[in-house]
């Protein structure tokens, strides 16, 4: 079994297009054509400073978003004002308010330009030194279990647990937070966006790996 978080693989109608919004967005670079592994795809990388291992690669799909996304991403913010830049630009770029039924919370929900939700954070001390990137959060039904699944697969640790959520971080503690979240609707959500693992050596890439909630987990070359 692979055991290495590499990216997001995220279904878009333009992956250039997406990708290009989320580059923008995040301050992530795209990186040249001749490395995607799929054709078609586009792929978006954080800068080493940020010291994170993730990126994401946005392939081709036919077809719209039909429903609220198992997968989003919380971006981190410094101050209230700085929240309010990165939602200011966020819709300059083509992003739109979403409700997901949030209510009066500190932190405002929006959906890129596919109608992907994401979250921009108001400040949290845990998130401080994540980059642009505070958490990866997922929709699952158990988080005690998908804890101990993603930890043995990612080679992540879990470093908080509560009943509600488990959370994950690489172990030099650099980059975002895996944060898996109770919700128990979790198997109506939609699978756009799709957590992928590095293939072991001798492995071959490709599907057909689920999590124990049955979720598909792809299985890439090592990166």
């Amino acid at each position: 079994m692979a055991t290495r978080l590499a990216h997001l693989v995220v279904d878009a109608r333009q992956p250039p297009v997406l990708a290009a919004f989320w580059s923008g967005l995040l301050g992530w670079e795209v990186v040249p054509e001749d490395e995607a592994d799929v054709e078609g795809a586009v792929t978006v990388r954080a800068p080493k400073a940020d010291g994170c291992g993730l990126s994401l690669v946005f392939v081709p799909a036919p077809g719209p978003k039909t429903a609220k996304n198992r997968v989003h991403l919380d971006l981190a913010s410094a101050s209230p004002e700085r929240q309010r830049s990165i939602v200011d630009d966020a819709l300059a770029r083509g992003a739109t308010t979403a409700d997901i039924g949030q209510t009066a919370v500190p932190w405002v929900v929006l959906a890129d330009p596919e109608g992907n939700e994401f979250c921009v954070l108001e400040p949290r001390e845990e998130y401080a030194g994540t980059g642009a990137l505070a958490a990866v959060v997922v929709d699952v039904r158990e988080p005690a279990v998908l804890g101990e699944f993603w930890s043995s697969v990612s080679g992540w640790d879990v470093v908080r647990r509560h009943s509600q959520f488990v959370s994950l971080r690489e172990p030099g503690r650099r980059g975002p937070w895996l944060e898996l979240l109770r919700n128990e609707d979790a198997e109506h959500t939609g699978s756009r966006w799709r957590l992928a693992v590095s293939a072991e050596p001798g492995e071959s890439p490709g599907a057909g790996v689920t999590d124990p909630e049955g979720n598909e987990i792809p299985v890439v070359a090592p990166v």
